[in-house]
């Protein structure tokens, strides 16, 4: 474990970063779009309801065949385009859901690598302190060695 170790680890979290950063935008627009397919959906299914009620009130006049079949006929193709706009809200919740499940995925890579780092920095501080505790102890046998003969003279 060395210096460059550390390098190509920054390297592939920045990489990681990048990854992560471009799938959040991406559960933004996923976000986007969800809510204007459910917006959309909404905003028929109210028309379908304001719909109704219009000619419920009209029919309580006498209507011809011909009315009545041009309102079941609208009414058909609102249930179409309110079903088909189901549909696309529901794929697009799909994506949605994807969209997070893979910002997920790139926040724990990227945690991962955070933590393999400081793991890796870690270590090489525990092994210059090693090294720096050996040389130590080295310096002080020494001391000690050149010490003892001087003690020795004296006595």
């Amino acid at each position: 474990m060395s210096f460059t170790s550390i390098q190509s680890l920054q390297t592939l979290l920045e990489h990681a970063q990048a990854q992560r950063d471009e799938s959040l935008r991406l559960l933004q627009e996923a976000q986007t779009r969800a809510r204007q397919a459910q917006d959309q959906q909404d905003q028929l299914r109210q028309y379908q309801q304001e719909y109704q009620q219009r000619w419920s009130t009209q029919f309580r006049q006498p209507a011809t065949v011909q009315l009545v079949g041009c309102y079941q006929s609208f009414g058909l193709r609102l249930n179409q385009a309110i079903d088909q706009q189901q549909h696309i809200a529901g794929y697009a919740e799909q994506r949605l859901k994807a969209a997070r499940q893979r910002v997920q995925e790139q926040e724990m890579r990227v945690a991962s690598i955070r933590k393999l780092i400081e793991h890796r920095q870690l270590d090489i501080q525990r092994r210059n302190d090693r090294v720096e505790q050996r040389l130590a102890d080295e310096h002080a046998a020494r001391s000690m060695a050149r010490a003892v003969p001087f003690a020795g003279a004296r006595l």
